[in-house]
Formats: structure tokens, sequence, C-alpha cells
């Protein structure tokens, strides 16, 4: 795996070795244990969650929720589940409005939920890193300085010490999955299991909408905004040939320094013709309101003073409320819009009979989020310092399988570029396509178009599907995950 080292270049791989402790074996978390969550409907199964300490000293707590299979659990692969941000929560986002056993109905009632991911495996939705939902560090200074190496790490030490509460899953199938930035989160995790040789039977990886590599992830965005109507043919124009977009963003969304002047015309021209009236997740979905940041790109551009201050010395006069009416479209002022689902989420999870059953705590916080972005301040950096494909490549090529699947309605990480990378991938590893680019179907319908490389990577898209496929399209992102769980091809042709 030599070649597709640049993550791990960092030097702190030996302190794997270290960390090679277990807590002491109980042969039941009795005190994890689940008795029922308020307003669910009666289940067969068992449930847990509480809290894993990866850092004693500073008192660094990682929050969990597992849900046992169906049906005879322990022949059943494990899956851990991410979701991305940085700072986005696992269980108020994977389990309770995408593939959780129960989907939040209200903020008063939850329902089962007909295309449970639970079904075909064992679920345990971890939120991390510390200082995302209920996770939390006792020393507030770790809040300023978290990144991806850190979030691996201690992510490996969260798994070798849950399987110490839970060791009749340690010989289990396993799988790490997860989506958006989970693109980084999920492969670096991955890559830790395997170089550093700890005893978990890893199997594979699946990852959607994943960040994989920065400029061509960003400037895909526009490309989709284009073929999607979203944008008009000049600004496209504009951004294709006079402003690198992923350069532009870089500048003004993380690095917080002044973007490339060359820029700003198609920046302000692209400012007038996109609505914030759009969930850029689901371009095709109706709009709904929501409390999540990361719902407006805009928004992070905007916070960049030395762009703001570019953009007035830019307007004309008749564009000169453009920024005010740009900022006061982004402060969500949308109260005759429904709810989104994850705003139904976060009502449930912080009622406190619901955190008392889930043997959750506030700590440092005066409310459960869906996203922690304010406390949480992650170093977004590495969204183009490190390219996540290269880590799947080096996965791949220690013989774990990997899927990279899209939701092709999302223009936030768009499958227009995900599917280069991935065949780019493939071509660098010298893989052969096995199955060519082709329709599969579910339900007599297509599911979305695939093409496999080899015997280990795989490239599908969900059709009508969301940034979170399960939640615009459940059943088809269900048949996606129990064929790669089963070691099966997507079917493709109907039946």
């Amino acid at each position: 795996m030599s070649s597709y080292q640049p993550w791990f270049s960092r030097g702190f791989i030996g302190i794997i070795f270290v960390m090679q402790m277990f807590v002491a074996v109980n042969p039941f978390p009795v005190s994890d244990k689940i008795v029922r969550l308020p307003g669910q409907p009666s289940v067969s199964f068992q449930q847990f969650s509480g809290y894993v300490t990866v850092d004693e000293k500073q008192q660094r707590n990682l929050f969990y929720y597992f849900v046992e299979a169906e049906k005879d659990p322990h022949s059943k692969p494990l899956v851990l589940w991410f979701n991305g941000g940085p700072g986005c929560s696992s269980v108020g986002v994977g389990a309770f409005t995408e593939h959780g056993p129960f989907i939040v109905a209200s903020g008063k009632t939850i329902v089962k939920n007909k295309y449970s991911w639970n079904k075909v495996a064992n679920m345990l939705y971890l939120e991390s890193p510390a200082g995302v939902g209920f996770s939390y560090s006792a020393n507030k200074s770790f809040y300023t300085h978290v990144d991806d190496a850190i979030t691996a790490k201690d992510s490996l030490t969260f798994l070798q010490r849950w399987f110490g509460k839970f060791p009749e899953y340690k010989n289990s199938d396993f799988f790490i999955a997860g989506e958006s930035y989970a693109g980084h989160y999920v492969p670096q995790l991955a890559y830790l299991l395997v170089d550093s040789k700890v005893n978990i039977n890893l199997k594979g990886i699946l990852i959607g909408n994943p960040a994989l590599e920065f400029s061509t992830d960003t400037n895909s965005e526009m490309t989709y905004y284009w073929s999607h109507g979203l944008i008009s043919e000049s600004t496209y124009n504009l951004f294709d040939t006079v402003c690198d977009y992923a350069e532009f963003y870089k500048a003004a969304a993380i690095d917080k320094v002044d973007p490339p002047t060359a820029c700003i015309p198609a920046f302000i021209q692209y400012a007038k013709e996109r609505t914030s009236f759009i969930d850029y997740y689901f371009v095709v979905g109706n709009y709904c309101k929501t409390s999540i940041n990361e719902k407006h790109s805009l928004r992070k551009m905007l916070e960049n003073k030395a762009l703001r201050s570019k953009l007035l010395e830019n307007l004309s006069s008749s564009d000169s409320e453009l920024i005010m009416a740009l900022e006061d479209d982004m402060k969500g002022e949308d109260a005759n819009y429904e709810d989104c689902i994850e705003e139904k989420a976060k009502t449930y999870l912080n009622r406190k009979d619901v955190q008392k059953a889930l043997h959750a705590r506030l700590v440092g916080v005066d409310e459960w989020k869906i996203c922690s972005t304010k406390n949480l301040q992650y170093d977004r950096r590495d969204l183009y310092k490190e390219s996540a494909i290269n880590v799947v490549g080096g996965l791949v090529l220690a013989g774990i399988r990997a899927i990279v699947y899209s939701g092709d309605q999302d223009s936030v990480v768009p499958f227009l570029g995900t599917r280069v990378l991935v065949g780019q991938l493939a071509k660098t590893l010298g893989l052969k396509t096995t199955v060519p680019y082709s329709a599969w179907f579910n339900s007599k319908q297509v599911g979305g178009w695939t093409q496999v490389y080899g015997d280990k990577l795989t490239f599908a898209t969900v059709r009508g599907a969301s940034h979170g496929t399960p939640t615009s399209q459940p059943e088809r992102s269900f048949l996606l995950f129990k064929s790669f769980l089963q070691g099966k091809p997507l079917p493709l042709e109907p039946k």
C-alpha cells in the first residue's frame, strides 16, 4: 500500500500500538441497554446506547447508538455508520432520518422504517468527533484543533473499546459506511484498521455522495448547476473559462483570504441567479426549513469580509443591495415552510425523556444539534490537503471491497465528479471493467446506473436520490446496501 499513503505521512501511525488496550470485558452492557424509546412501536430486537471514553486524561467521550439486526443478529455483519459535515450527527441524521429502525415523524412520534438497514445488519451509529451531538470533551480546548487524523484515531480507539463492551461481535464481518464528509472518515479509519493490523474482520466500505478530492468535487458543482438549469449558460461559461470555482471557494470559504479577483464578476452573476429556496442536497425536492448551516455554501463564502468588500467595490449602484438581500435570504426567514426531517429529529432528540432513554447527556452545550459547526472548529483544510480517493485506492489494493455511490439529485457532491474520480482510480490501479456502465433495477424500475472495476471496486448512482440517499429513495438504497453486504451484483434486469 506504499503508493497510497499521503494521508499517513503525518507520522502518528506508530501511536496506534499504544492504543491496543481494551476496557474490562463485560458479557452484556446492561447499563447501555435501551428499555424503550419514547413513542417507539414494539420491536423484537435489542437497542443500546451510551458512551465510550477515548481519552481518559481529557475525558473525551464518544456517544453511540447500536441496533441489533431484526433476526439472528450474531449471523449478520456489523456496520459502523458515519455522517459528515464535518460535525453532523450520525444518530440524528443516519439513524433517525435515513436508515435506522425508526424514522422521526414529528417531535413526538417515531415510526418503524420499512427499509431499515438493521433488517440485514447490526447497525452501529457513532457521533464523531467529540463535539458532535452528544459526544463531548471535558477539555473544551480540544474543539479548536480537530482534524481528520484526530477523528480517525479516536474512532479506532472507540471501536477497540466498544468491542470490549460487545465481544460477541468481535469476529463478525465488519463494514464501515457513511456519506458526505464521511468520504474522508470512512476510508481513513479503514486504512488505520488495515495498517495497524488490529484484529477486526474488515470486509468493505460504503461511501455515499462522498467528499473525495476537493477540486474535482467542487468544480463539478457548477457543471451540475448548469446541467439542471440552476445557473445560466453565460455564468457557467465564466466559471468554465475564467474562474476556477474550487480555488475561489477554497479562498473564500475555507482559508478566509482574498479570493481571486478574476472570479468576482462570475460570482456576482452566480449570486444574482442563485436562490436559497432550493434544497441543494435534493434539487428536485420541495424546499423545507432547516437550521443546518451547510444548507448554504454561499453563507460560508459571504462570511469572508475580504470577499464582501471586493463585491461591494465591483457592484453597480443598482446592485448595491445584493449582499444585504443574500444575507437576509440566508437567515432562515422561512416560517411559512415545513420543517425538514432533520429538524424533527432535533426536536425529538432534545426531549429530556428521549435523552434519558438513550443514556445521553448534554455537556458544555445548551441543546443537541444536528450539526455542531460553531463549537466544533474542524480544520476544513483537510478537504483540499488530503485526497481521500487515494486512500480508497490503498484499501482496494489491500483486498478491501469498496462501493462508491451517489444520489443523482444532489448538487453538493454531484455524481459527475465522483464518477470521474472512481474511473480515474480504476485506471490508475489497472482495474479492468467487469460490469460495463449499465442501468440497475429495483422493483422493475431503474434504480440507477453502475459500473464495476475488477472484483473490489464499484460505482453506482441511485436514481432520484438526494445527498442522503435513504431519505429520498429508501427502497433503492436498501437494495444497494443489502447487495453489497452480501457480495451480490446489483440486478441488471427488471424482475
